[in-house]
């Protein structure tokens, strides 16, 4: 097996802390989506799951050859341990959808960014998840917005959850654009403001639907 770069062994951890997060959030889909509002919510739950579990097989598949790893692909039983600790505790719907949403959004950033630093053993991988993940982030975010929306205490139920969820995306983006090596060795482009663009999709979110008054 070669030796692994510092910025190699860098992108492979971003692709198993997305594995893990998909994997956790499919699992979820699956144990708590059912508990949905009715029955079209249940259905994409079901849907979604199968569609996060499956980006999971892929990226766990394609960090074991990026290790140089040979012989045949290790059955996936569990995540490996980097899920966001926001995600692994999930035990509602508003947290489920509000981590889908917020989760997805960072994963996105990320994975665009991955995709438009070009690297040549890299980029063809990424096109058609990026494109069967913006589904997620689109029905997600409806369903947050009109969470926000609603009346009673589902308003800030959902905005909990919301707070629940960004904190740690927002530290894992931090963290990846502290990494030189991952830019250094053309797995990211300089300059790319992960954090803020985040922020800034959250925050439109919010000036949106008006959550000032959500406590």
């Amino acid at each position: 097996m070669n030796e692994i770069s510092a910025g190699l062994q860098a992108f492979i951890e971003i692709i198993q802390q997305i594995a893990d997060n998909k994997y956790v959030l499919g699992d979820r889909l699956v144990e708590i989506g059912i508990s949905g509002p009715n029955l079209e919510a249940t259905l994409a739950s079901i849907a979604m799951a199968q569609g996060e579990l499956g980006h999971a097989r892929l990226l766990y598949n394609w960090a074991f050859d990026l290790q140089g790893l040979e012989g045949k692909k290790p059955e996936i039983e569990d995540q490996t341990g980097r899920a966001f600790s926001s995600v692994v505790s999930i035990d509602n719907w508003f947290d489920l959808i509000t981590s889908v949403y917020a989760v997805n959004e960072a994963l996105e950033l990320v994975l665009q960014d991955i995709l438009e630093a070009n690297h040549s053993e890299v980029a063809h991988r990424i096109h058609k998840l990026l494109k069967e993940q913006k589904e997620h982030i689109i029905y997600s975010r409806n369903w947050v917005r009109q969470l926000l929306k609603d009346k009673g205490a589902i308003p800030h139920k959902c905005n909990e959850g919301l707070e629940k969820a960004i904190p740690d995306a927002l530290n894992w983006l931090n963290k990846i654009e502290q990494d030189s090596a991952l830019i250094a060795e053309g797995y990211r482009l300089a300059d790319r403001n992960l954090v803020k663009r985040f922020q800034g999709r959250i925050d439109q979110l919010r000036e949106e639907m008006d959550v000032s008054h959500v406590v």
